[in-house]
């Protein structure tokens, strides 16, 4: 690996690897992606670079790692300025930085807890995941993304996690769009983006993940 390349340890459907993807394509940034079997036998550079969780993301950019894609976002929006993906007021970005930290602690547990339950639990879980959404959905109000006029930080941090949406409607029978209209918009406005279309993973093939995934832990 030489010393100027960017490189990223990939899952193929971790919706935190595809954050920085979709970060690094906004600022135009060539880079390498080295797919990891996290299910499997994980390769001897991720257990190496993230000894403490080993999992992705980790960018390795001059061969130095660095993991946890909030932290790796932040990394990329300091190290290369423009386009910059936060806004300039202090103020903006601790609000940008609020919410990116609540999508980490709710929606992604609140996501896993569909798929992940069955039964009353499921039912419950549904309810719970919902209310996320409708709150994520009064913070982006009438806006065209949740940046503002132009999609940014907290739209990278959110979207990956949309891909999973599919999956989670088919398990907690329900749909985004009845359910935060302005949030599916949102969602099929981000899907437009280059940058966007480039990286997502196919929804029929993470649905079939999450059903072997819910197989292996006898919910199915």
């Amino acid at each position: 690996m030489s010393a100027d390349k960017v490189v990223l340890l990939d899952f193929w459907v971790s919706s935190f690897a595809l954050r920085v993807k979709i970060a690094l394509l906004e600022k135009n940034i060539e880079f390498e992606v080295l797919h990891e079997d996290l299910l499997g036998n994980k390769s001897e550079l991720l257990l190496r670079s993230n000894p403490i969780h080993k999992k992705v993301p980790v960018l390795l950019p001059d061969n130095k790692p660095i993991c946890e894609s909030l932290i790796i976002m932040n990394y990329i929006e300091e190290k290369w300025l423009s386009p910059a993906l936060l806004p300039k007021c202090p103020y903006e970005r601790s609000v940008i930085r609020f919410w990116a930290d609540f999508v980490d602690k709710k929606l992604f547990e609140g996501g896993r807890s569909t798929w992940m339950s069955k039964g009353e639990a499921l039912e419950t879980a549904k309810i719970e995941f919902i209310e996320i959404l409708k709150q994520l959905e009064g913070f982006l109000g009438e806006k065209n993304f949740f940046n503002g006029d132009s999609f940014g930080f907290l739209d990278i941090v959110i979207f990956p996690m949309t891909s999973w949406f599919p999956a989670y409607e088919q398990c907690g029978g329900f749909k985004v769009d009845d359910e935060c209209p302005n949030l599916a918009t949102w969602i099929k406005r981000c899907m437009e983006r280059e940058s966007v279309s480039k990286v997502l993973p196919d929804p029929v093939k993470v649905y079939e993940f999450v059903s072997m995934m819910r197989k292996m832990h006898g919910l199915e």
